[in-house]
């Protein structure tokens, strides 16, 4: 078993991954250092993405296999709440461990649990954007479900 510490260091480097990927593709990112346990009273996201003036805020999460990913309402509620002081789009940044990358939920498509926390679940990260349909976003360009819908 993993100790909290190798845990923390992993989440830590998978955040600088991510990061790394949205500089590769002409974002202005960072991840932020004080975000998680340290700060109670303020809310820091795991990273900010900008580009051409669209703001992402992410949250970002990891797991070893495909499951279910719960996210505690305060952290949630932090999020949403940089999110609209920003003006940017809320998102859970998923990785499952397993090879194939990373995915984008907006925060409107998580589902919330009898508790009063929210959950993501793997048909979601199906179905989540990739970090190029983000960069699309950014550049104006329609992804070709979007022309199929008009």
């Amino acid at each position: 078993m993993k100790s909290k510490l190798h845990k923390k260091r992993l989440g830590f480097q998978r955040e600088r991954e991510l990061v790394r990927q949205f500089w590769k593709r002409g974002f202005a990112c960072m991840r932020a250092p004080a975000s998680g346990a340290k700060t109670k009273r303020t809310p820091y996201p795991d990273i900010v993405a900008i580009k051409n003036g669209r703001i992402f805020i992410i949250e970002v999460k990891t797991r070893e296999k495909r499951s279910t990913v719960y996210i505690p309402n305060g952290q949630m509620l932090k999020l949403l709440e940089f999110s609209r002081r920003s003006g940017g789009l809320a998102l859970i940044a998923l990785k499952f461990i397993d090879g194939s990358g990373w995915r984008f939920i907006e925060v409107s498509k998580l589902e919330r649990t009898r508790s009063g926390n929210w959950k993501v679940t793997p048909e979601m990260w199906d179905e989540g954007l990739t970090i190029e349909d983000l960069d699309r976003m950014c550049r104006g360009e329609k992804s070709l479900e979007e022309y199929i819908k008009s």
